[in-house]
């Protein structure tokens, strides 16, 4: 996500301190940290760098963005980057003194992008270009330039390519700051430059005829015959010349990929190109835990949050859950490393952060909602991805190893409540009571989510408290459909939060999408929700309802408020990941044709990004004709909407398993929204599972285990 100008980064942990996020709450606000003395006012900054345009191809921990040129300029984020460090900023290519005519630049994959161009041979009467070159980029910093001669005479010309690093750090180059570069020294067969705590080193295969170490500039005489081609591979290394901590790698060579690679067909072709390339897009944020690398997460996005978002690595874990338990195995074990634990007898105090609390920061809430806390989110997340995984299939024993953090997080929830409800757990207790701030809703699904599915963990595994959390979650039901219900002549609506004093806060927002998930329970079902029956079928109506219904998917601020902003990151910006909750709860719940109504708007901005969707695009009204408007801050890719792609369709399918009990329950929707749809290779208890769903809504198992009783619905 884009950058901010003056606020603080958000955590990620077990990476190089990441950009900020302008959604997040600046100091001196409700909820951020205190204000600074009044200072003279400072020289305008720098614009933050946008990435909309970019051609951006990502391999945890390397990214490398250009234009769709190819060239690397050193402007904005241009440049190969590994480990938050940017190790080349330029890579400019010319022959006989012209940069070729940009053609096409696209991403093959993830990981590589493609970039053609041509170039007319001087002197040359033929109108048509006679040379093209074609680089073919990967993340890992290697990219391979080759030039064709498909003319009719030889190519004699100089090919140069001019190189220059700053070895920034992403945070600093993404809000606009752009170091100076640093000298060149002529090393082998290419340059190095050092700096403070790193160097760069760009060698070239076959060796350039010179270098030219003041310009940065390597330079081949060619002599190209026609219908013959030349290759130089030019390969970027960074070199750390500073002790520090062991950085988080990415999936090692071999490694495989934490989950099964399915097989999609669908009446619908949009589909079958969507998953494949969410999947791939997922692939490419994989991190390895340097404390266990066996153990892979999901890095939030790139370019700016390429490391672990506690939070966001659960969601895209739990939405990932039909193809496999490896993916959320590992992020739980990662991040269960990482728990918040009691502090040493004697040296606790005032101020000291709750036991079994996640990292996480403060994120703006848009103008009519208050702050959200991450660590909140992901310390109740962790309890519910937890028991999910267990019923997809997670072995018993490693469920076992990670109850306990399950028990930590449980506590810093029994201590979070302020009248009742939860706000903010990684508050401490003395200051929550002193300052209360306000109880969003969707804190308290999650909360009323998490103590149900902790319940059924601790009953399992011969754990006290069961009962304890059932009867706290059937006290908040009541309390939620008491306080938060606002009656009005629209049929009535969820108050977004509740300020304390219970003043309801009216705001129409997406967030409410969260109220539909309630949970995977025992015999493939669903936990009560905090709404009711008639109150779901009211909120169905108002998702689907043109304020928040851009046609491309919801937005997260009513277009009605007269604080909507199609660009506002939540006051009204369309993000993938909340439409696609949006669309398997309002499935789950019955309400088929507004889930089929919001897919159709998903895969339509889908279509437009290539099947690659972005973390987050405008909220404009869908207009026929016009494609959706990118946003210039969103990461692309970004976890979240990864896996929320790929669980919009799948949860078409209603495969909801409980291993533990034997039964795997399908349900698919019955007006068959994406006429027949086929899954193979999904993962129910660790073995192949397949499913069919006709075009008149009705489902047909062709794989299972044999240790699973299939019930249909």
């Amino acid at each position: 996500m884009r950058p901010p100008q003056a606020m603080p980064a958000e955590s990620v942990v077990g990476a190089p301190r990441p950009v900020g996020r302008p959604d997040q709450v600046p100091p001196g606000m409700p909820g951020g940290a205190p204000a600074g003395p009044a200072r003279s006012a400072a020289p305008p900054r720098p614009q933050p760098a946008a990435v909309h345009h970019a051609v951006l191809c990502v391999n945890a921990p390397s990214m490398a963005a250009s234009g769709p040129d190819g060239q690397l300029r050193g402007h904005g984020l241009h440049g190969f980057y590994r480990s938050g460090v940017r190790v080349l900023a330029r890579m400019e290519l010319r022959i006989g003194g012209m940069e070729p005519l940009p053609l096409q630049g696209t991403l093959t994959s993830a990981a590589q992008a493609r970039f053609l161009g041509a170039v007319r041979i001087p002197g040359d009467l033929d109108p048509d270009p006679a040379l093209t070159v074609e680089r073919l980029r990967h993340a890992d910093g290697i990219e391979t330039v080759t030039v064709r001669n498909t003319g009719s005479r030889p190519a004699r010309l100089p090919l140069e390519i001019a190189l220059g690093t700053d070895l920034g750090p992403v945070g600093e180059i993404a809000a606009g700051h752009r170091p100076p570069d640093l000298p060149g020294q002529v090393q082998s067969a290419g340059l190095r430059w050092a700096g403070p705590t790193h160097s760069a080193v760009v060698s070239a295969k076959p060796s350039p005829h010179a270098v030219l170490a003041g310009a940065g500039v390597l330079r081949w005489d060619l002599e190209v015959q026609p219908g013959a081609r030349w290759s130089v591979e030019l390969r970027t290394e960074l070199e750390s010349t500073a002790p520090g901590p062991r950085p988080p790698g990415g999936r090692g060579t071999g490694v495989p990929l934490p989950w099964a690679e399915p097989e999609v067909r669908s009446d619908d072709p949009r589909v079958q190109s969507l998953v494949p390339r969410a999947l791939d897009a997922l692939g490419g944020l994989l991190f390895a835990d340097p404390d266990r690398p066996t153990d892979l997460y999901p890095a939030s996005g790139a370019p700016w949050r390429f490391g672990l978002a506690p939070a966001d690595a659960l969601w895209a874990a739990r939405l990932m859950l039909p193809l496999g338990t490896r993916l959320a195995a590992g992020t739980l074990r990662a991040l269960a490393r990482r728990q918040q634990l009691a502090p040493p007898a004697g040296k606790g105090g005032p101020g000291q952060r709750p036991e079994g609390l996640l990292p996480g920061a403060l994120r703006h809430g848009g103008p009519e909602l208050p702050p959200t806390c991450t660590a909140t989110e992901a310390t109740l997340l962790f309890v519910t991805v937890l028991a999910e995984a267990w019923r997809w299939g997670l072995p018993r024993h490693e469920v076992a190893e990670l109850l306990p953090a399950a028990e930590r997080a449980l506590g810093a929830l029994r201590d979070g409540l302020v009248d009742g409800f939860v706000t903010d757990l990684s508050r401490p207790v003395e200051e929550r009571a002193a300052h209360p701030v306000a109880a969003r809703a969707e804190v308290q699904a999650q909360a009323h989510r998490a103590a149900l599915h902790g319940a059924e963990l601790l009953d399992a595994f011969g754990r006290p408290g069961a009962e304890e959390w059932r009867s706290w979650a059937a006290g908040l039901r009541g309390r939620f459909r008491e306080r938060f219900w606002i009656d009005d002549l629209s049929g009535g609506r969820p108050a977004a939060g509740l300020v304390p004093g219970g003043q309801q806060l009216p705001a129409v927002a997406s967030s409410f999408v969260h109220l539909l998930d309630p949970g995977l329970c025992a015999d493939g079902g669903r936990h009560e929700s905090l709404l009711d029956r008639d109150q779901t079928r009211v909120l169905a109506q108002r998702l689907a309802a043109p304020e928040l219904d851009s046609g491309w998917g919801l937005r997260t601020l009513s277009a009605k408020s007269p604080r909507f902003n199609p660009l506002g990151h939540r006051s009204g910006a369309v993000r993938v990941h909340e439409t696609a909750l949006a669309i398997a709860g309002l499935a789950e719940a019955g309400h088929e044709n507004e889930a089929g109504a919001l897919l159709e708007g998903l895969l339509g901005a889908a279509a437009h990004f290539e099947g690659r969707l972005p973390e987050m695009y405008a909220g404009e009204q869908r207009v026929p004709g016009c494609p959706p408007v990118p946003h210039p801050a969103a990461c692309h890719p970004a976890a979240v909407s990864a896996a929320g792609a790929v669980h919009a369709v799948f949860a078409l399918a209603g495969v909801r398993p409980d291993v533990p009990g034997g039964r795997v329950l399908v349900r698919p929707a019955s007006t068959a929204p994406l006429g027949e749809l086929q899954l193979t290779g999904l993962r129910v208890a660790g073995e192949p599972f397949s499913v069919r769903v006709s075009r008149i809504g009705v489902a047909m198992v062709e794989e299972a285990s044999a240790e699973l009783q299939l019930v249909a619905r």
